[in-house]
């Protein structure tokens, strides 16, 4: 794994998590949890990319 996409994921962690805590203290709850749920999902789109890429490598080591 990339040490470049712990970061990235490390980087959106963060931002989401001070988004919604600044979103829920301005009683934007339902916009806070969007916002969760907008950064889980864009993290799996980079692990499942990754995934994918471990699945191409082992099926290609695997190949008669």
């Amino acid at each position: 794994m990339d040490i470049d996409l712990i970061f990235r994921i490390a980087a959106i962690g963060i931002l989401v998590s001070v988004l919604n805590a600044v979103l829920n203290k301005s009683g934007r709850e339902e916009q806070a949890m969007m916002t969760t749920l907008a950064g889980l999902i864009v993290v799996l789109m980079m692990i499942i990319k990754e995934i994918v890429n471990l699945f191409d490598a082992v099926k290609t080591i695997f190949q008669f």
